[in-house]
């Protein structure tokens, strides 16, 4: 029996799990660390930080797995996708890094857009030029800290910072390099044509490799910050959502995941580069070898509830404090007692702009419909349903590009809510299934390392011995009924609202 360390570098914090080649969870841990954002829209987080949440998080996973890092056979590595990790000549962060929700880029990926052509841009990179990229933020950088930009000499992402940190080694891996604008996604390797347009030099990017691949050994440094043994393999690991999609068994077309995490995430797998021409869903390559996905973002899905328990849920804080109860089911018990379709209250999710399939910095939250009825109860279903219906449009444009769906599985924070799966199910009109286990990003890069260290043959023979299917959600023809009437003022609003966000930007 082989055991398995994966590591998420998140956006709220970083965890860790400990897994026996059987797909057992002998032990996690976790280590959270803030978000910074000093203008709104604006995110920023300390690469520091992710590293000593990571060496935190380790420690934790194999003290509660009973396990020494000695007996670990392999590591992978998973996170946060779009972050520009700007590095000077000794690999040292010259700033903090900004995340993929930040929208400060905005002006620079419209410029990009119309000195090119997002045709263009899509015909080279597979995805269209949004501030959420990469690329786009070194743009950013260029203008408005060029201080800085002139240090610049190495660019990773935020899993393969922890990396470094953990190896010594520079290194990537092809689905997480796809989201960052400079990449060929078709070829599985970087766009030397993008780069040139961008005019970023193709030798600040690392190696990439394919998601099992070893890329790296645990050094002695990261061995004695993480307990780990000196010389353990690392995988190149995937991006977050490929691994978590992973987690729920997604190693072929046909399945679709439904992810609700700090965004939102609608996954499906692909035999081939599929490119939504408008550029409204992201294509990147898989972490399966010779497989790609597409993917429609929400930016602010679990993030929405997360600012409502946050802004507004002192009483649902209370209860918890005093029963011992989780925050989040508590305000979901709530919930939970209002009818389908919150009374006519609706929310639009936009906290952070949109990108699917808006595609739009601009946008803002919105609750539409109060009335003197309204409770607090209500505001939270509404939160619930508004991201329901954000993931509805993800879905329906994967379904536009012709790709199969024979069943959605959901994941991440908002799937161990009950009432979120109905609510889905109900919204999407398809029954959808949970992960049973311990699914997840972290969970998906263990199997990449089950699979880079000879446990499995392939990620879809570790997939098929793993991952088992939990429970079902049927759709309900109530709940149906009362989503396709909300779904058609959801949809009204945002057209509607679009020139008063233009204009609330201009002011």
């Amino acid at each position: 029996m082989a055991y398995l360390l994966g590591i998420d570098v998140g956006t709220s914090g970083c965890k860790a799990v400990v897994m026996a080649s059987d797909g057992r969870v002998l032990g996690e841990g976790t280590s959270e660390y803030p978000v910074l954002q000093p203008r709104p829209t604006w995110a920023e987080q300390d690469p520091a930080a992710w590293w000593r949440g990571t060496a935190l998080a380790v420690r934790a996973a194999l003290a509660r797995a009973s396990l020494g890092g000695g007996e670990i056979a392999g590591v992978g590595l998973t996170g946060q996708m779009h972050g520009a990790v700007v590095l000077d000549e000794a690999d040292r962060p010259i700033r903090p890094a900004l995340i993929w929700c930040d929208q400060r880029s905005a002006p620079e990926a419209d410029d990009l857009a119309r000195r090119v052509g997002q045709e263009r841009i899509i015909s080279l990179a597979a995805n269209p030029a949004l501030p959420n990229f990469t690329a786009t933020k070194l743009l950013w950088l260029r203008a408005h800290e060029p201080a800085h930009y002139a240090r610049v000499r190495r660019v990773l992402l935020p899993k393969d910072y922890v990396r470094l940190c953990l190896t010594g080694t520079a290194a990537g891996d092809v689905s997480d390099a796809s989201g960052t604008l400079a990449f060929d996604v078709a070829r599985r390797t970087w766009s030397r044509a993008m780069c040139e347009l961008l005019e970023v030099p193709l030798e600040w990017w690392p190696a990439v490799a394919e998601s099992p691949t070893v890329t790296a050994a645990v050094s002695a440094a990261g061995a004695e910050a993480t307990g780990l043994r000196t010389g353990t393999p690392v995988v190149a690991g995937a991006g977050d959502q490929a691994a978590s999609a992973l987690g729920t068994g997604i190693a072929a077309p046909g399945l679709v995941s439904a992810t609700i995490g700090t965004s939102g995430v609608v996954f499906a797998a692909t035999d081939g580069v599929a490119r939504d021409p408008r550029g409204r869903l992201h294509t990147c390559c898989y972490a399966v070898p010779g497989v790609w996905h597409v993917m429609g973002v929400t930016q602010a899905a679990g993030g929405s509830l997360q600012w409502w328990r946050d802004t507004f849920a002192q009483p649902e804080r209370a209860v918890a404090a005093e029963t011992g109860e989780d925050v989040y089911a508590v305000i979901c018990r709530e919930a939970g007692a209002v009818p389908a379709g919150a009374e006519g209250l609706i929310f639009l999710p936009y906290l952070m702009g949109e990108r699917t399939p808006h595609t739009d910095p601009l946008a803002r939250g919105v609750f539409f419909g109060i009335t003197p009825r309204h409770r607090r109860a209500h505001f939270a279903r509404a939160i619930l349903e508004g991201v329901g219906q954000s993931l509805r449009d993800c879905l329906e444009l994967i379904g536009d590009l012709g790709c199969p769906v024979r069943e959605v599985r959901v994941t991440g924070g908002g799937a161990r809510s009950a009432l979120w799966r109905q609510i889905q199910a109900d919204i999407f009109a398809r029954p959808v299934r949970a992960a049973r286990g311990a699914e997840g990003p972290a969970t998906g890069a263990a199997i990449l390392a089950a699979v880079g260290t000879g446990a499995y043959a392939s990620v879809a023979q570790a997939c098929a011995a793993i991952v088992r299917a939990g429970e079902e959600y049927l759709p309900t023809p109530d709940g149906v009924a009362a989503y396709v009437q909300q779904g058609e003022v959801y949809r009204a609003l945002y057209t509607a609202l679009r020139p008063v966000f233009v204009a609330a930007a201009r002011g």
